[in-house]
C-alpha cells in the first residue's frame, strides 16, 4: 500500500501578497512591533514600476514627497522627478535596507477562511501557508479598462496604456488617445513631439498647475490640506487628474497641445459606420478643468496672504491661452480611415481585481472590498494600496505608507488583545 505523504503548510503570523511599494511598506511598518511577516511576489520588486509602464515614465511628484522616510534617489536628486527604474530601485534599496523578508517567483493562487480554526489559508505556486492576518498588497492597477468600442481591424493597432512603451512600436499615421489624464496626457504630449499626428479625447478632469510661486502642487496640496480628503466630492467620481513630472516637470495645458498641432476631441461615446461618436462635452470638460486650475492658484495666494508668506508672484500663471479652432468648433464625429488613424490607444484606467480571495462577504456585487481604512469586515484581512483608501493620497508612495502604518497598528492591537492575560491579584 503506497503511503502518501502530507504536504507541509507554511505558517506566518501575516502574509503579504505583493513586493510593490504596498507590500514594501507593510513590511517595514510590521517590522516597528517585530511581528513576523513574509512578503510574497510573483515577479521582482517593484516590477510594476520597471516593465509595465511606458519607457519615458517618470514620477509624477518631485522626489522630496513621493518617497518613503528614509528613501533617497541619488541620481535625480529631491527636486527631480525620477525615472520609473529609479524608483523601482529605490524601493528595492529601501526594502534591502530594512531586511524585507521578501518572497519573489510565487504566484498566489487563492486565499479562503481556514476551516474550524482563525486565520487564511493561501493556495500559491510554492504550497500552501497559513497566516493569522493577509495584507492584500497589490495596489490599484490590477486589470487594464479596455472598453475597445472599436471593432479590430487589420490595420489599427488598438492596445491599453499599460502595453505602450515608445513610438517606434506603433504603426505609421495618425494616433487616437481615448483619455486624458495622467497617463494619457503624457503618451499624447510625448507621441506629438515625436512628430505625430495625434488625436487626443479629454473627458472630465482635475489640471493643477505643476508648481506656482516657486513651490510645487505638492506642497500646495499639503500646507492647503487637501491631500487629506477623504473622498471625492459627489458627482466627481469619475474626475480623473491631468498632471505630469515629464520634461522635469511642466503644467498640462491641452490648449497648448491643440496649438502644437494636437487635435482635442471630447469623450468616445460609441462608433458607428467606420466613425468615433464623440460627446459634446469638450468645451465643458477643458472649463471645468480651468476653474479647478484657477482654484488652486487662488486658494495659494490666500494662503500666502494669511500666514505672511513672502513668495515671487506669478501673474501670467492666471492668463490661459486663446481656444484653438477644435474648442471652437469641436468635432462630433471622428472618420478613422479619412483621418489616417492607424493606432489606438486607451489610456481608461485600470479596475481591481480580487477574484482569488473567496470571502465573498468581504466585497461588494461589484467585486470592490469593504473595508476601513484598510481594514476587512471579515477578520485578519487587510487591504493596501487602494485608491482613497484613507485620503487623496493614498495610491502615492508617501500616501500609502501612512496607510501601512495604521494597518500596521491595528495588526499590533488585536495582537496585544490575543495576548492579554489578567494580572493575578
Amino acid at each position: 500500500m503506497k503511503i502518501l505523504k502530507k504536504k507541509m503548510v507554511e505558517r506566518i503570523n501575516t502574509l503579504i501578497i505583493g513586493a510593490g511599494q504596498a507590500g514594501i511598506a507593510a513590511s517595514a511598518n510590521l517590522s516597528r512591533y517585530g511581528i513576523d511577516h513574509l512578503v510574497i511576489e510573483r515577479d521582482r520588486i517593484a516590477e510594476s514600476w520597471r516593465s509595465r509602464r511606458w519607457d519615458s515614465l517618470v514620477a509624477n511628484g518631485p522626489a522630496w514627497h513621493d518617497c518613503f522616510p528614509g528613501m533617497e534617489f541619488p541620481q535625480t536628486g529631491p527636486e527631480g522627478f525620477p525615472p520609473k527604474d529609479e524608483v523601482a530601485d529605490a524601493l528595492n534599496n529601501f526594502a534591502m535596507k530594512h531586511k524585507a523578508p521578501i518572497r519573489t517567483g510565487v504566484e498566489v493562487h487563492s486565499a479562503k477562511r481556514i476551516d474550524g480554526r482563525a486565520g487564511l489559508i493561501v493556495e500559491t505556486s510554492q504550497g500552501a501557508i497559513e497566516a493569522q492576518n493577509v495584507i492584500c498588497a497589490t495596489g490599484a492597477f490590477q486589470r487594464p479598462i479596455f472598453p475597445k468600442i472599436i471593432p479590430d481591424r487589420s490595420e489599427i493597432t488598438q492596445l491599453h496604456s499599460a502595453d505602450y512603451r515608445n513610438p517606434d512600436q506603433l504603426n505609421k499615421g495618425a494616433i487616437l488617445v481615448i483619455g486624458a489624464g495622467s497617463s494619457g496626457s503624457q503618451i499624447a504630449d510625448e507621441l506629438q513631439r515625436a512628430g505625430r499626428k495625434v488625436f487626443l479625447c479629454v473627458g472630465p478632469h482635475d489640471r493643477p498647475p505643476r508648481s506656482y510661486r516657486n513651490r510645487d502642487y505638492c506642497w500646495w496640496l499639503g500646507v492647503l490640506g487637501l491631500w487629506d480628503l477623504s473622498a471625492k466630492t459627489p458627482g466627481t467620481e469619475h474626475v480623473t487628474i491631468s498632471v505630469s513630472g515629464a520634461q522635469g516637470g511642466k503644467t498640462v495645458d491641452f490648449r497648448k497641445f491643440a496649438h502644437d498641432g494636437m487635435v482635442l476631441l471630447g469623450r468616445a461615446s460609441d462608433y458607428k459606420n467606420g466613425k468615433l461618436i464623440i460627446s459634446n462635452d469638450l468645451k465643458k470638460n477643458i472649463a471645468d478643468g480651468d476653474a479647478n486650475y484657477l482654484d488652486l492658484l487662488a486658494k495659494a495666494d490666500a494662503y500666502l496672504e494669511k500666514f505672511g508668506i513672502d513668495l515671487p508672484e506669478e501673474p501670467k500663471a492666471h492668463i490661459l491661452l486663446k481656444n484653438p479652432q477644435c474648442l471652437k468648433n469641436p468635432i462630433l464625429e471622428l472618420d478613422i480611415e479619412k483621418e489616417g488613424i492607424h493606432n489606438i490607444i486607451w489610456a481608461t484606467g485600470y479596475e481591481q481585481d480580487f477574484s482569488w480571495i473567496n470571502l465573498p462577504r468581504a466585497f461588494n456585487t461589484n467585486g470592490a472590498p469593504f473595508h476601513q481604512r484598510g481594514v476587512s469586515p471579515e477578520p485578519g484581512l487587510y487591504f493596501l494600496g487602494l485608491p482613497w483608501q484613507s485620503r487623496r493620497g493614498s495610491t502615492f508612495i508617501w500616501g500609502v505608507w501612512h496607510d501601512a502604518a495604521y494597518i500596521a497598528d491595528q495588526i499590533e492591537i488585536q495582537r496585544n488583545y490575543r495576548n492579554y492575560r489578567p494580572v493575578a491579584l
